[in-house]
């Protein structure tokens, strides 16, 4: 007898993943945008936050890929899930973008309470496409 994960376990974990996530990043976002954590030099919240956002994001990628596999045609059909996946490709890029560029100097304006006007753009974009990937895989489910 083989032991299966239910679809439900498995949309289970993959919510409690993307919670991990989004939760992380937005911690990150809100102290780039000077909102929150402005006490907390951003490298070292950055540091500290990423690995576990690293290993949230490899399961939500692992338990998507099985669910999108029980039905693949069905899924890659709609709207949503492409709109998705491509708001997901602009959050990579948005990060990448900025470990490349503002991230570099993060030891000189990590420190202080205002963070450079670039930051706060890469947050609020960041911060933005998020939402966008949670509500559009939150319709995905409708459709």
């Amino acid at each position: 007898q083989t032991c299966a994960l239910p679809i439900s376990g498995i949309e289970s974990i993959h919510v409690l993943a993307i919670t991990l996530v989004v939760g992380s990043i937005t911690m990150v976002d809100l102290r780039l945008l000077d909102l929150n954590l402005r006490e907390r030099p951003a490298g070292e919240l950055i540091a500290e936050v990423l690995p576990w956002t690293w290993i949230s994001f490899v399961v939500a990628v692992c338990s998507g890929a099985m669910l999108f596999s029980s039905n693949a045609s069905h899924y890659w059909g709609t709207v949503p899930f492409r709109a998705k996946m491509l708001v997901l490709a602009l959050a990579g890029l948005n990060m990448m973008v900025f470990h490349a560029t503002v991230f570099r100097s993060v030891d000189v304006w990590g420190r202080q309470r205002q963070t450079p006007r670039a930051a706060k753009v890469s947050g609020g974009i960041s911060l933005a496409l998020w939402i966008g990937v949670v509500t559009l895989g939150r319709w995905i489910g409708f459709v």
